[in-house]
């Protein structure tokens, strides 16, 4: 729903009521994450739940729609099939008729989003009498409910660790709120505040990666010590550009298990103590530019440091995938192919050469 919010939020404002569609499950090649979200109003179609395969039918389905649904489309369903989803997938998609009056909380959501607090969207999506109702949960706050006391705290609990790892996804209870149970699926939406890149190095290779960064929804920060180099001018795509000693500012900063850490700086008095702070963060992934010979000499160095070979083998050096890449645009694009490959757990290898899912679960 983030990337339709800008528009649906204007129709919530003016007093319409609109279709809004969201996938809430995905099996085996299905085109679109879980929280993609299409919006339908009239003539006007906003987002995407399939990449076309079934707009058409979903369109038909948000029209004039009375209550929520909850729509699997799929090969294993003729008229799913007849529709276009031929990738071989299958999606679960509800559909809910969305107004200020059906959805008022939908403004204070919208604020959070747009100031990066965490906030996440509980929705019973199937199960008996209870289809619709909805929960929103922040870290320290709820709101709404999804009928009974003992289902809204099992709901608040497991929401906050899915925000905390940015999940979203169906959670399955049984009516009092039991675990062991799946009576009601609860679709649990997460918004959580986009990942960091921090991107050391105020050099042209850095620019490079801040714009393909950006591109995959980081919140993108670049940092050098240098005033000359580090400026918003050279940095168009970066959030932030921060003129600091880049290992000052790194253990300054929040670093989490989603954090990106890019070195460009590609200098010992900058990269190696840099690294030894890096390294013993809790960030996902850490990366540093170089050729074998300068990796080899900064590991060393690190070693003298005192980082012990568990520390150091979260070290990817040289940075990103081998994609024969020599531009600084072709270098941000290997680096980000290492980012998804992680994220996703895919191979790196040509899907020609490949067999099975095309689409993978997070890795």
């Amino acid at each position: 729903m983030r990337d339709v919010l800008p528009e649906i939020m204007e129709w919530w404002r003016s007093g319409a009521r609109f279709g809004l569609a969201t996938v809430v499950g995905t099996w085996s090649s299905a085109p679109r994450p879980p929280g993609a979200s299409m919006a339908v109003r009239g003539d006007e179609v906003v987002g995407s739940v399939s990449g076309g395969c079934v707009e058409g039918a979903v369109f038909e389905l948000a029209t004039d729609l009375g209550e929520p649904v909850l729509q699997r489309y799929g090969v294993s369903d003729d008229d799913a099939f007849s529709v276009g989803l031929t990738c071989g997938g299958i999606i679960d998609i509800f559909v809910e008729p969305v107004s200020r009056e059906s959805f008022p909380e939908l403004g204070e959501i919208a604020a959070s989003v747009e100031a990066h607090e965490p906030v996440a969207v509980a929705t019973v999506v199937s199960g008996p009498g209870r289809v619709g109702a909805r929960r929103i949960i922040w870290p320290d706050r709820s709101s709404g409910t999804l009928g009974l006391d003992r289902l809204d705290d099992a709901v608040d609990d497991d929401a906050r660790g899915m925000l905390a790892q940015g999940l979203t996804g169906v959670r399955r209870y049984g009516p009092q709120g039991e675990r062991r149970l799946d009576d009601l699926g609860v679709f649990v939406h997460s918004f959580a505040p986009p990942p960091r890149m921090l991107v050391f190095g105020a050099i042209d290779f850095a620019a490079a990666v801040a714009r393909v960064g950006k591109f995959l929804g980081y919140h993108v920060t670049v940092c050098d010590a240098r005033p000359i180099f580090a400026t918003a001018k050279r940095f168009p795509d970066a959030d932030e550009v921060v003129v600091k000693w880049p290992h000052d500012y790194l253990a300054s900063v929040e670093v989490d298990e989603r954090t990106v850490i890019c070195v460009l700086t590609h200098d010992p008095k900058f990269d190696v103590p840099l690294l030894e702070v890096a390294l013993r963060t809790g960030a996902g992934y850490v990366g540093a530019m170089g050729s074998r010979r300068t990796h080899e000499d900064r590991l060393e160095r690190l070693r003298e440091a005192g980082l012990t070979d568990d520390e150091l083998a979260r070290l990817r050096s040289p940075i990103g995938l081998d994609l024969g890449a020599r531009t600084p645009e072709e270098t941000a694009v290997s680096i980000a192919a290492e980012l998804i490959q992680l994220r996703w757990g895919g191979s790196g290898r040509p899907l020609s050469t490949t067999r099975g899912r095309i689409h993978h679960e997070s890795a």
